[in-house]
């Protein structure tokens, strides 16, 4: 096998999608959402570095040079008009810089596509996901709904991870536009994946909404993160995405199942 195929196959094979052990930074971004909020993110650490720097020089040079042996007699400089318009100027510039991209990312990400492929509805119940795509519910008896469950720490096969498999992931087609709708059944509940800049409240009686756009395929793992009774921590969500043929079997396998 040639050298840049085996570099490209363990590239792709890398993606950091779920939690890991200490992990301080963000998983791997699947979906453009995702990406705008690690590069904001990259952004406003570069002003913060650069505050810090400065700061620390001047805190630093304050006291080397103004001490009693070295200066004995201080400088009584009580206001200066060039220092003063210098830093109130300069910091609205820097909130500039920041606010322009984020309210940028905050619009994109209210921003519902009005063509949606695949509507999927979420329902938060304690302590379980229900999952109910509407675009193939053709009546009452035949839809395509299901439940979701977490796989008990002594049912995990080798590879899944605890307290994140479930048993019916949520399977989507990747490169697709997604509107998911997120309610409750019960209490307060969020639906969140960190890997597709995902965190949408479910609210009893109260629907919303928000687009996905899944850029490669994957299994993405993410969590309840509203605080919704005891088991809280034991209601994982599994987004599976493929292509469009695979999406297309899986709904025809589902609907045969459900129907029979």
């Amino acid at each position: 096998m040639h050298e840049y195929e085996i570099f490209s196959r363990f590239l792709t094979s890398t993606f950091c999608d779920a939690a890991e052990p200490w992990q301080l930074g963000f998983q791997d971004a699947a979906t453009p959402i995702m990406q705008g909020i690690i590069d904001l993110h990259h952004d406003i650490f570069f002003f913060l570095i650069l505050i810090l720097v400065f700061v620390l020089w001047m805190l630093v040079r304050a006291l080397w040079h103004f001490n009693e042996k070295t200066n004995p007699i201080p400088q009584r400089i009580v206001h200066g008009t060039t220092i003063e318009i210098i830093w109130t100027i300069f910091p609205s510039i820097i909130l500039m810089f920041i606010a322009i991209p984020s309210f940028a990312l905050l619009y994109s990400m209210d921003e519902v596509a009005s063509r949606s492929s695949v509507t999927i509805k979420a329902i938060g119940h304690q302590w379980y996901w229900t999952y109910e795509y509407s675009d193939y519910n053709s009546s009452d008896e035949q839809s395509l709904t299901f439940d979701s469950y977490m796989i008990p720490e002594d049912d995990l096969e080798l590879g899944q991870l605890r307290l994140l498999e479930v048993d019916n992931r949520v399977v989507v087609p990747a490169k697709t536009h997604l509107r998911m709708i997120i309610t409750s059944a019960d209490v307060l509940h969020s639906w969140a994946v960190p890997s597709l800049g995902v965190k949408c409240d479910a609210v009893p009686g109260r629907l919303n909404q928000t687009s996905i756009l899944i850029q490669r395929e994957g299994v993405y793992y993410g969590q309840c993160s509203e605080i919704c009774g005891t088991n809280h921590a034991f209601m994982p969500i599994v987004v599976e995405a493929v292509n469009l043929p695979n999406y297309a079997q899986w709904v025809e396998n589902q609907l045969c199942q459900q129907s029979n």
